[in-house]
């Protein structure tokens, strides 16, 4: 196993010796116990002007392969969330193609059944796609009723987008709507509106401010338990075009309470890239489903702790998934919006792009130190596949750093 000088969180050089990739095999036939989805990241092409501020321009093929890489573990795919980069360098142009694309090749999986894991599978349990408001500028929708409209017209636009695809909807946290909200009442009325066009039943998207500060407040109150309230209230009010939740707010108590008041055909997908092993892994009331960004770094090892699942070894299941805990908690550590990063990060080390660079120069977001000790906990987790390969990436990044 190839050895090298790290940076450690404490400034100093050390040496570390690779593990070696965990035995983490394909699923043959399709998974059950749990319903997830992991949230892909986007691949810029390399020689594109990847700067904060341009507009992004995706390397298609390696963007599609990583979506089809992921579904050969029979996982389903979250795409154009946040984990792409949604209002962080990936435009709603680049958005709209992507939403399209993804799609368009979960459909072709679906009819030439590609992936054993994935057999007798529809296109929306392959794919669910975000819709939001993020053609708004937030700073120029103006509050009370026009302000409304713009955000409810805005989040119509992107709803025709997905469900023209035929990927499941997502619907997103709106930054517009956070700000010109005035209080619970306004969110009801949006989202109600949102729920009643639906075609199909959505998955809704409750985002914490630590993902995202313009998100602080939502639901109409920075009370998390009276934000729940409403949140609840929308849910029972319209529960047949509730799919599911997925929740980021990184509170596994609150996760739990939620779960236990939610009408018996609303799902629970799990958002909390901290406290997922024990989520998921439920206890003797229910458990949570997952549609997670730190899948999309661990997909193998939550490929093999799900199969466990299936095979009624909920203890080995779970060792799995925790094994994976720490390199998800460094992942996501404040500042949490950075964590594409870390996920773009692996890719490279993993060979599934040609080089460390996100759109918006995103790619700058974590320190060489923060993405050493990444290294490691990938390495100590069994994720980093070719150690060969990785080692000789990190090295050059070490050089380019001035590291090694």
């Amino acid at each position: 196993m190839p050895t090298l000088d790290l940076p450690s969180p404490e400034g100093q050089l050390i040496s570390y010796t690779m593990s070696g990739p965990g035995d983490f095999p394909r699923p043959e036939k399709p998974l059950t116990s749990r319903k997830v989805y992991a949230a892909a990241h986007v691949v810029p092409v390399m020689t594109a002007e990847n700067v904060p501020g341009a507009p992004a321009q995706l390397d298609w093929e390696a963007t599609l392969a990583y979506r089809h890489e992921l579904w050969s573990y029979g996982l389903g795919v979250a795409d154009a969330m946040d984990t792409a980069q949604r209002g962080m360098g990936l435009d709603w142009n680049a958005t709209q193609e992507l939403i399209r694309r993804s799609a368009a090749e979960a459909a072709a999986v679906v009819r030439s059944q590609r992936h054993p894991a994935l057999a007798g599978r529809s296109v929306r349990d392959l794919i669910a796609c975000g819709a939001g408001t993020d053609q708004l500028d937030p700073a120029g929708v103006e509050a009370g009723g026009s302000g409304l409209e713009a955000v409810l017209a805005a989040y119509q636009e992107q709803l025709q987008v997905v469900e023209d695809s035929g990927a499941k909807v997502i619907l997103m946290a709106s930054r517009a709507l956070a700000k010109v909200a005035a209080g619970p009442e306004d969110y009801l009325l949006v989202y109600s509106q949102l729920l009643e066009r639906a075609k199909e039943p959505v998955i809704l998207h409750w985002l914490g401010p630590m993902f995202d500060p313009a998100l602080a407040g939502y639901w109409g109150s920075d009370d998390v338990p009276a934000a729940t309230d409403t949140f609840l209230q929308l849910i029972q009010s319209n529960a047949a075009k509730v799919d599911g939740v997925k929740v980021s707010l990184l509170d596994a108590e609150h996760e739990k309470q939620l779960r236990a008041a939610l009408p018996m055909n609303v799902r629970l997908y799990t958002g909390d890239d901290f406290n997922y092993p024990e989520l998921i892994d439920g206890d003797e009331h229910a458990y949570s489903d997952a549609l997670l960004g730190i899948f999309a770094a661990i997909y193998p090892a939550a490929s093999a702790a799900l199969q466990a699942y299936d095979a009624g070894e909920s203890v080995r299941g779970r060792e799995i998934l925790d094994s994976t805990r720490a390199l998800g908690k460094h992942i996501f550590a404040a500042p949490t919006l950075y964590y594409k990063t870390g996920i773009a990060f692996l890719s490279w080390l993993n060979g599934h792009q040609s080089g460390f660079q996100l759109v918006g120069g995103l790619h700058s977001g974590r320190s060489l130190t923060h993405l050493a000790h990444t290294f490691v906990l990938a390495d100590q987790a069994g994720l980093l596949r070719d150690p060969q390969l990785a080692a000789a990436r990190m090295t050059s990044l070490l050089k380019t750093g001035g590291l090694a």
